[in-house]
């Protein structure tokens, strides 16, 4: 089940809702506990066995951790939590990955290809062990007391909002909020605009679109119209997804009294790619510098290992994206680029450019990038650059032309619009409900409920489109 189904909207999250604040505040915990398994149980029930394990592993180490002092057995209860989680991580998420790339390795040379059992990756499994391991390790560093409320634990870390694709969160984010937390009309209100806002992105914008970038990517000698296209295309589907499932994620904890961080800040805005990490998934980025920049050594050992550490945080980040060769060199791509950027600025060779040249440089460099991350193998990846070099021709080819329609193209310029219109409405990134200027704000409002019915109008009628973060 997700978000954008009508089973969600109008079973499920009705019902959760009314039961959530019908009980009396003390049994909260336990009530989204239950719905959040059970959410998470509709998709595979066999799999919540893991859920549970990573919860109860994560709260043990906790209390154990708390108990010890500093020394050794402290040092390797730590390592025992990292290796369980990263183990389990990497048995379900890149078993079948590390098996196909040696059977592929093999056969080069001759042998018999190893007979392997493809593996089933639980949705969400990368998002809840990153919550574990981020919770172990601030009670390790004594920045997080060790919790032995169970329940809230469990419930923080099976939190259906952010369960399946994030916001990454931190425990001590929200432990005061799960112990009291406000619940106002004007909290719910926003939740629910929230929610709104961010399903239309979802089911007007990047389901409308995603057509046309499965048909550009599919080109096996795509022409340098099919493939700027599809790239486009891809940007613009690939923000509008993950930013609508995190507007949705946001709203329905609003909606339950919890504050989530934002996710977003108008990325496609960006004048380096530096700066359009501050501003892309900005729970993950600050996840990957706390617990994995900061522990290869961070900045504390020269100027040739930062660059090195780095380099690593976004190819073992691209590696987290997916098990595949195409993610490894999206991190690559993206690292080189932010280590190019920090040495020309620590040498004083950058110097801001103009905005309307410095945001489409940027976006650029995003673009090229994506074509990587969602190409399905590195000869697709490789098909789509050779076709944006002109190396198969420079018009729109009739493969394509007859797939593309007109929906598709005016939803691409709106959606475009709409990522360069934001910006000049107010900040995303303030206090409930400043999202835009009162004026603005108001207008917004009005228009939103058509957008959000003819958005649940426009999903009872298409097929099923999971968001594309599920996948991680």
């Amino acid at each position: 089940m997700v978000f954008s189904s009508n089973v969600f909207l109008f079973l499920f999250l009705p019902v959760f809702l009314i039961v959530y604040y019908l009980l009396p505040t003390s049994w909260r915990s336990g009530w989204i506990l239950t719905g959040s398994y059970a959410l998470y149980a509709w998709w595979r029930v066999d799999f919540l066995w893991l859920l549970i394990a990573i919860t109860l592993a994560a709260y043990w180490f906790g209390v154990q951790l708390g108990r010890q002092p500093d020394g050794p057995r402290r040092r390797g209860l730590l390592t025992a939590s990292i290796v369980i989680n990263l183990g389990a991580l990497g048995y379900f998420k890149y078993a079948n990955f590390g098996i196909e790339s040696f059977n592929a390795l093999t056969q080069t040379f001759g042998f018999h290809p190893f007979a392997w059992t493809k593996i089933l990756l639980p949705i969400g499994l990368s998002f809840f062990i990153f919550h574990a391991i981020s919770y172990v390790v601030d009670v390790y560093r004594r920045e997080e007391p060790p919790t032995h409320k169970l329940l809230d634990f469990a419930a923080f870390i099976a939190l259906f909002p952010h369960l399946i694709a994030g916001p990454v969160l931190k425990y001590n984010l929200l432990a005061d909020q799960f112990r009291s937390r406000t619940h106002t009309l004007e909290k719910f209100s926003y939740g629910a605009t929230r929610f709104m806002t961010g399903f239309a992105k979802k089911v007007l914008i990047a389901d409308t679109i995603a057509p046309l970038v499965t048909a550009s990517f599919a080109q096996t000698s795509p022409t340098l119209a099919d493939s700027w296209l599809g790239a486009l295309a891809y940007t613009l589907q690939l923000y509008f997804d993950f930013s609508g499932y995190s507007d949705m994620a946001i709203g329905l904890a609003a909606m339950m009294g919890f504050t989530f961080p934002e996710n977003f800040n108008h990325p496609y805005i960006s004048r380096s790619i530096t700066e359009f990490w501050r501003r892309w998934h900005m729970s993950l980025s600050s996840w990957l510098r706390e617990y994995l920049y900061i522990s290869l050594g961070g900045n504390r050992k020269g100027r040739g290992r930062t660059y090195l550490n780095l380099w690593l945080t976004m190819v073992l980040g691209g590696l987290w994206h997916g098990a595949n060769w195409t993610f490894v060199l999206w991190g690559m791509w993206h690292g080189s680029i932010l280590v190019v950027e920090r040495r020309m600025k620590e040498a004083k060779l950058w110097k801001p450019g103009p905005a309307w040249l410095t945001i489409p440089g940027t976006l650029l460099l995003v673009m090229l990038g994506w074509v990587m991350f969602r190409a399905d193998s590195l000869p697709d990846a490789l098909h789509m650059y050779r076709g944006m070099l002109g190396l198969n021709g420079v018009g729109l080819s009739d493969t394509l032309a007859w797939q593309i329609r007109g929906s598709e193209l005016a939803t691409m310029l709106i959606a475009a619009v709409l990522v360069y219109a934001a910006p000049l409405w107010g900040s995303r990134v303030g206090n409930v409900g400043r999202l835009l200027r009162p004026g603005l704000a108001t207008a917004a409002t009005v228009a939103l409920l058509p957008l959000f019915v003819l958005a649940i109008m426009k999903l009872s009628a298409q097929s099923y489109t999971p968001f594309l973060y599920f996948q991680f």
